[in-house]
C-alpha cells in the first residue's frame, strides 16, 4: 500500500508496511515481524493466568510474598550503599541471592527458615514480574543456607518447631478446667470462664483435628456434610486449601471418651444444632466469651488460637503447641504404635517425597531397634 507524504510542496511516495516495526536484533533496519495472531492469543492467555494465579492466593501468602519483595528492595538499597552501583531488582544471579541470604542472616539477623521462606518468596514474586529466576541462583541460596540451619544458636532466632501432641495430651487439653484465674495485679479480680459450647466445640476440634491430621485452614474449611456418621466412625472429606488435593479419610471411634473424634464431633453437633446453627453449615464456628454462637466459620486463626490456649489452660507450658502440633502427634504416635507410613502419609495429605513427613516418621521410629538396646551394655 502507498500513500503521499508532503515535503514543502511536493509530495512523494511513501511505502506503508501493515506490520509491526522490530527492535533490538532486527537483522536490518526495515525489517518487520508479521503479525501472528496464535502468538497473540497465548501471550494473552499466558499473561490471564498469570493474574488469576495471582490473585487465587490466599491473603496471608499474598501479603507475605509483597513483603519478601519489600526486603529484597531493601537489600539492594542497601547494597548500592556498601558498593557505590544501584544493581537492577531483576537481575537475581547467584551473587545476589547469597548476598540476599548473608544480609538477611547478618544483618536483618532473621532465623533460617525464616530466611528460606524469604528467598522463595522473592522468586516467586520476580516470576510475576516476568524476571527469570535462574536455577543456578536457586541452589546456590540454598546451598548457603545450610550451614544457618544447622546453627543452634540461629535456630533460636525463630519460634521453633511446633511440638507434637499425643493421646495423654489431648486428654489433659479436654479434661483441664476451662477458666482463666486473674495474675496477682489484675484491675479485674473476675475468673474467666469458657463457655460450655465452646468448650464442646474445642474438645471436637482438637480431636478431629489429630485423627485427620488437619491443618488449621483445613479445620476452618470443614463442612457439616463432608463429615458422615456410619457405623464403623466418621468418613471426613477435607476440603482443599492453598492448591492441595483434597482427600477422603476415615476415623474410628476412640478408646476414651475425652479423645475420641467420633464421640466428641457428635456432642458438639448437637450442642450447635441445640443452639441454632444451620445444619449443612460450617463444621467449626466462633462462640464469643457469653457462649453465643456465630454463623460465619471459625478462622483458621480461630482454630490455631483454640489449641494453643487449651494447652495453656492445661498448664502445658514449656512446649510450643500450634495448628500444626497434631499433625505431626498423629505421624509420631502412628508409628510408635504400628501404623504403616503409608496409611499415616494418605490420612494427612501428605506428599511421597515430603521430607516433613519422613522427618516426623524419623520421630516416631527413633526407639525401634535402638542402636545401644541388647547389645550387652
Amino acid at each position: 500500500m502507498t500513500t503521499t507524504q508532503e515535503h514543502g510542496t511536493a509530495l512523494e511516495p511513501v511505502e506503508v508496511v501493515d506490520a509491526e516495526l522490530v527492535d533490538g536484533d532486527a537483522p536490518a533496519p526495515d525489517a518487520v515481524a508479521v503479525h501472528d495472531p496464535v502468538a497473540a492469543v497465548l501471550a494473552a492467555l499466558d499473561t490471564k493466568a498469570a493474574e488469576d494465579l495471582y490473585n487465587d492466593r490466599p491473603d496471608k501468602t499474598t501479603k507475605g510474598y509483597a513483603r519478601d519483595w519489600e526486603l529484597w528492595e531493601e537489600f539492594h538499597d542497601w547494597l548500592a550503599e556498601q558498593t557505590g552501583v544501584r544493581l537492577p531488582l531483576s537481575k537475581i544471579t547467584v551473587g545476589t541471592y547469597v548476598a540476599f541470604v548473608k544480609w538477611l542472616d547478618e544483618v536483618k539477623e532473621a532465623a533460617p527458615n525464616s530466611i528460606e521462606r524469604r528467598v522463595t518468596g522473592v522468586a516467586s514474586e520476580a516470576r510475576r514480574f516476568g524476571y527469570e529466576v535462574p536455577k543456578a541462583a536457586r541452589a546456590a541460596a540454598t546451598q548457603a543456607l545450610k550451614p544457618l540451619k544447622n546453627d543452634k544458636e540461629r535456630q533460636k532466632r525463630g519460634r521453633g518447631k511446633a511440638a507434637a501432641i499425643t493421646p495423654a495430651d489431648l486428654r489433659k487439653m479436654n479434661t483441664s478446667p476451662r477458666e482463666r484465674k486473674p495474675q496477682p495485679d489484675a484491675r479485674r479480680r473476675r475468673v474467666v470462664v469458657v463457655p460450655e459450647l465452646a468448650r464442646l466445640r474445642d474438645r471436637s476440634l482438637h480431636t478431629m483435628r489429630f485423627a485427620v491430621a488437619g491443618r488449621n485452614e483445613e479445620m476452618s474449611e470443614l463442612e457439616d456434610s463432608g463429615i458422615v456418621l456410619v457405623a464403623e466412625g466418621l468418613e471426613v472429606h477435607v476440603p482443599s486449601v492453598k492448591g492441595r488435593p483434597a482427600r477422603d479419610v476415615v476415623v474410628s471411634y476412640g478408646e476414651n471418651a475425652d479423645t475420641c473424634a467420633v464421640r466428641c464431633w457428635i456432642a458438639w453437633q448437637q450442642a450447635k444444632l441445640d443452639a441454632g446453627a444451620a445444619p449443612d453449615g460450617p463444621a467449626y464456628l466462633p462462640v464469643d466469651q457469653w457462649g453465643n454462637l456465630g454463623t460465619a466459620k471459625l478462622s483458621p486463626d480461630g482454630c490455631g488460637r483454640a489449641i494453643s490456649r487449651s494447652a495453656k489452660y492445661a498448664g502445658m507450658t514449656g512446649r510450643r503447641i500450634t495448628g500444626h502440633s497434631g499433625r505431626r502427634g498423629l505421624v509420631t504416635t502412628g508409628r510408635r504404635k504400628g501404623k504403616r507410613p503409608e496409611k499415616l502419609r494418605t490420612q494427612g495429605g501428605w506428599s511421597k517425597n515430603s521430607p516433613v513427613f519422613w522427618e516426623y516418621v524419623d520421630e516416631g521410629e527413633k526407639w525401634d531397634d535402638n542402636a545401644t538396646e541388647g547389645i550387652g551394655l
